[in-house]
């Protein structure tokens, strides 16, 4: 059951009174995360690099759809009521910040993109769709408002738009993916304390590491690509996303502080390395999450009947039962070599190869039809000619071919196939001598 359909069972999920209640939970959750982006505002004190409503606009689409709109909208005009220059530049700051959400959400719909994240086509979609296209109507509608209400210096235009479409797009890259993997979140049994172990330095080292990489003067923001990779090989989306905000917030520190990697750059300059820089990080990780993913469900798809690792097609594992269907382990013959015999449904004969064509020559040839017999497919021994004589079943005649038992069942039944019963007997190649004048009877 998804997080959705959990969500509708719940007392207050369903009616009227659930989507007030619905609509006033996304206002809510939008307008706290306001509060705490515009901490790092950079351009007149409502432009920031890293926007969390948006992200949060976006997951709350995803899950419940676009009925939760008005509860956007409502929140993105009060959070930019007390700091807007005037109410026209508020109402249509309000309005790009509800429709940027949305455009995202009808693309990503429009990709197929399923909440779970495990696809790369799901990763791709989040980056490209929701992200980077979605969120050029916010940027561009609201840099323009400031610039036609003279709130932002002339010639500002470019700051202001790549700081607001920097923060939009990283608060889908950074905060959507975490929301998402929310609902997926099981309490894991029988898990040993040193995964719990491998966790936490996980988290503490790429603390440390994205910290020192964007304090020092140095420019050592790729020593947190080792972390990423650790954290979507080991634990996938789950501790890969944690993993990426803390990269992000630290990086986002730095440039609003103008440190380490990113002084003595102009604002659009530390815009564009910070975009840079948490664009690759999440997609990274992202990316690597789905593919690890995508891997495991196909093997767990593959081998549901052995613990999980992959079997033959037709040979199945080692070691273990061959699945309803498969070949046995030690029949090493593909079924193309097979064709069904004329003799009837249920009945097979080998294809004859080389080897089957040398066994044949030296009397162990193929069933022939006919019953009582077998075709032995030689040559005469005085002619050279080709030889197709039937000779008698001997009793007690035992044969290294797969066919042979079920010949001499066919052997001992009567004819019933009337494909051995139009074919003639023909006389064998060796015949007893003939009385005549001079020989005995």
């Amino acid at each position: 059951m998804t997080f959705q359909e959990r969500l509708r069972g719940h007392p207050t999920g369903g009616g009227a009174v659930g989507a007030v209640v619905m609509v006033l939970a996304v206002a809510g959750a939008y307008y706290g995360a306001a509060r705490l982006g515009l901490l790092q505002e950079l351009v007149r004190g409502q432009v920031t690099p890293l926007w969390p409503p948006t992200g949060i606009a976006v997951a709350c689409l995803l899950w419940f759809g676009l009925r939760v709109w008005p509860g956007i909208a409502l929140a993105a005009f009060l959070v930019n009521l007390p700091i807007g220059p005037s109410f026209p530049a508020v109402v249509a700051i309000t309005a790009g910040n509800t429709l940027a959400p949305v455009v995202g959400f009808v693309l990503l719909r429009q990709a197929g993109f399923r909440t779970e994240l495990d696809r790369i086509r799901d990763a791709l979609a989040l980056v490209f769709l929701g992200a980077l296209a979605g969120m050029f109507v916010s940027a561009t509608v609201g840099a323009g408002a400031l610039t036609l209400s003279d709130a932002v210096p002339d010639g500002g235009f470019w700051a202001a738009w790549s700081v607001w479409w920097t923060g939009d797009a990283m608060g889908v890259l950074v905060i959507t993916p975490l929301l998402l993997v929310l609902p997926t979140l099981r309490r894991p049994s029988g898990v040993s304390p040193y995964r719990w172990a491998e966790a936490a330095l996980l988290l503490a080292g790429t603390a440390v590491v994205t910290l020192i990489a964007t304090t020092s003067t140095v420019n050592l923001l790729f020593l947190v690509f080792p972390f990423l990779l650790w954290a979507a090989l080991r634990f996938q989306l789950i501790c890969a996303a944690p993993c990426v905000l803390i990269v992000s917030l630290l990086a986002i520190r730095a440039a609003a502080n103008s440190s380490g990697p990113f002084q003595d750059h102009d604002l659009f300059d530390q815009m564009f390395t910070l975009q840079a820089f948490n664009g690759v990080a999440s997609m990274t990780a992202l990316l690597l999450s789905a593919i690890v993913t995508e891997r495991n469900r196909t093997q767990r798809v593959r081998a549901p009947r052995h613990g999980g690792r992959p079997a033959h097609p037709r040979r199945g594992l080692r070691g273990t039962a061959p699945s309803a269907g498969a070949r046995p382990a030690g029949n090493r013959a593909s079924p193309r070599r097979f064709r069904r015999s004329p003799a009837g449904p249920g009945t097979r004969t080998r294809r004859r190869g080389p080897r089957s064509r040398t066994r044949a020559r030296c009397g162990a040839g193929a069933r022939g039809p006919g019953p009582g017999g077998r075709v032995r497919h030689g040559r005469e021994p005085l002619t050279g000619a080709p030889s197709t004589a039937r000779t008698p079943a001997a009793a007690g005649f035992r044969s290294w071919m797969p066919e042979c038992s079920r010949s001499r069942r066919r052997a001992a039944a009567p004819l019933t196939s009337p494909t051995a019963a139009a074919v003639p007997a023909e006389p064998s190649s060796r015949q007893p001598p003939s009385t005549g004048p001079g020989r005995p009877g």
